[in-house]
């Protein structure tokens, strides 16, 4: 247990800290009030805590340690929590019914089905599979050409029987 004198000696050591405070706080937050605010947070948690400071050991670094650890606890805090939110229902995301994309995934796929065999081939090539229109062609054994218009006249067809654009 440490006397009332080394907690004052602490004490009056840790206000002769502040304006080191001060500059290692500009390394964190740009805004003079945040500046501030980051530098009596870092006091009150170190006088909170004098109990645990060893004598001997530098104040400045105890202090800068806290500073730093009161800035990433904050940070985090703030990534987590979003103001205001929670305050205005008009701002919260809505989301469409999940009947409605079942509903649009069962006419995509009759459209597809609906396609002739080639035209069906080059759509799982190319738009599924993802294979280049050199590529898609070889396998079909027709010029690149072809399968580019068809894929070009699968993606009109497909956007007239379903409404969308693809």
């Amino acid at each position: 247990m440490r006397s009332i004198g080394t907690d004052d000696a602490i004490q009056a050591e840790m206000v002769q800290t502040i304006p080191a405070l001060r500059n290692f706080a500009t390394r964190f937050v740009r805004d003079r009030s945040e500046v501030d605010d980051l530098v009596q947070e870092t006091l009150t948690r170190g006088l909170a805590n004098i109990d645990k400071f060893q004598p001997g050991t530098r104040l400045r670094s105890w202090m800068f340690t806290i500073m730093r650890n009161t800035f990433c606890t904050g940070y985090h805090r703030g990534r987590r929590e979003v103001a205001g939110l929670d305050d205005c229902v008009s701002l919260q995301a809505s989301v469409p019914p999940a009947q409605e994309w079942g509903v649009r995934m069962q006419e995509f796929s009759e459209a597809v089905a609906r396609l002739s065999p080639e035209h069906r081939k080059a759509f799982n090539m190319v738009l599924m599979d993802g294979l280049s229109y050199e590529t898609a062609a070889s396998c079909c054994g027709c010029p690149v050409g072809t399968i580019k218009s068809r894929v070009s006249r699968i993606r009109l067809a497909l956007a007239q029987q379903t409404g969308g654009v693809w």
